[in-house]
């Protein structure tokens, strides 16, 4: 800004434009940090997860929003997440932070089955009546991060941080249609192909379909019939005690 006006012939430093800039609440269109404000007067609910040892699929499910950055713009992007097999039930896209995409992704996993307990942090799309109501309706117990506390919600968290890092920075999408093939292709991959050292070396499908007496519906056939031991998780407390 200050380029621009001194090119148009204004005398002003840096300091100045930006002190006017606060007075007159004039900011850069970007994507906040902080995607996870809490709305006035909605309902809050405790943090079930602590010292829960979660042994089997569908005991915990997790959900999260992050952004991505395009080479044109950026989308928002959340996940439902199953805890104890990390597999990624659904995912949606969305151009804002209205809660439609967070509820559309809920309906999604919710087709094939519903979790014991639901963990999300105090964000606004996931403290609306919409959201918690479809949940309630399920029979589902209700789960809340605590305030400023990221590792109540970890293992989402580090999906992010593997999807950016082994996906979207890689690709560089361009567009939404792009980053919607890319991402799709790379959650095929995530759930079906990715094998986790937390998980034994198994995939998160494998893990995943083997904790059911009756397979879901999915993609690769062998996801349906590897058996094998169901890991057990704590829900951390304090980071120190975060397993990989």
């Amino acid at each position: 800004m200050t380029a621009h006006l001194r090119r148009a012939g204004e005398a002003v430093n840096p300091k100045r434009v930006r002190r006017l800039m606060r007075l007159m609440g004039l900011e850069a269109i970007y994507p906040k940090k902080r995607l996870s404000i809490s709305g006035e007067g909605r309902k809050r609910y405790p943090y079930l997860l602590k010292d829960l040892t979660i042994e089997r699929p569908d005991q915990v499910w997790c959900a999260d929003i992050t952004y991505l950055r395009l080479r044109r713009g950026f989308l928002y992007l959340a996940a439902v997440m199953d805890w104890h097999s990390r597999y990624v039930l659904s995912w949606e896209l969305s151009g804002s932070l209205e809660a439609d995409f967070c509820l559309q992704a809920l309906q999604e996993a919710l087709r094939n089955s519903a979790p014991e307990i639901f963990n999300t942090d105090q964000g606004v799309q996931f403290t609306c009546e919409a959201f918690t109501g479809t949940l309630a309706a399920q029979g589902v117990r209700i789960s809340m991060d605590g305030r400023g506390r990221c590792y109540d919600n970890i293992f989402v968290e580090r999906l992010w941080r593997t999807v950016k890092y082994e996906e979207v920075f890689l690709r560089d999408y361009a567009d939404p249609v792009e980053a919607r093939q890319g991402l799709e292709a790379y959650f095929r991959f995530y759930n079906q192909e990715r094998p986790h050292q937390a998980l034994g070396y198994r995939t998160p499908a494998e893990v995943y379909f083997a904790g059911h007496s009756t397979g879901r519906r999915e993609g690769s056939a062998a996801a349906r019939t590897v058996a094998g031991t169901p890991v057990a998780l704590r829900a951390p407390s304090v980071p120190a005690t975060v397993g990989s």
